[in-house]
């Protein structure tokens, strides 16, 4: 079922308030600021919602939306919003579901999310592995393939 106009990514999560006007920090920030710029659409609970005010404080991005959003609810885009990625960069939302294997060949599993880290993502599979998303472990990310093939050492051996 292919709905990719209706497909929302997320780009952040509504944080705690900031101020007495409704405003809100922005957890788990999308890098583009271009995402929480006023007049930016953000999808909150599915409905569009439009950004009235936006700054910043701490670094972080603070927005005020045009209607009230709960805390902890997913701030999201259109996929079709989204800019086209470089070669070889991708989404996170790529990955998810892509197959995971060992230089080698060994089947490590699936990535079930990609979590964000103080130090970098951190792929986490369905088989309860986490790698890290870093370049001395990700050799290569074939979206085509759908396959993701890491460097030896970052998994257990198998039990033979």
């Amino acid at each position: 079922m292919s709905r990719s106009s209706t497909e929302l990514v997320t780009v952040g999560r509504v944080g705690r308030p900031h101020g007495l006007d409704g405003s809100f920090f922005v957890e788990q920030a999308s890098d583009d600021p271009k995402r929480f710029a006023v007049g930016a659409v953000l999808h909150v609970d599915g409905r569009p919602a439009r950004v009235e005010v936006s700054k910043r404080s701490g670094g972080r991005p603070v927005i005020r939306l045009d209607r009230e959003s709960p805390r902890g609810a997913e701030l999201a885009v259109t996929r079709e919003a989204l800019p086209p990625t470089a070669e070889g960069e991708y989404y996170s939302f790529q990955l998810v579901g892509l197959a995971v294997e060992e230089a080698g060949g060994r089947a490590l599993g699936r990535v079930a999310q990609v979590t964000p880290g103080v130090a970098h993502d951190v792929l986490e599979l369905d088989t309860g592995l986490a790698l890290p998303l870093v370049e001395a472990c990700v050799r290569e990310v074939d979206l085509d393939r759908g396959r993701i093939v890491v460097a030896t050492g970052f998994a257990p051996e198998a039990d033979d």
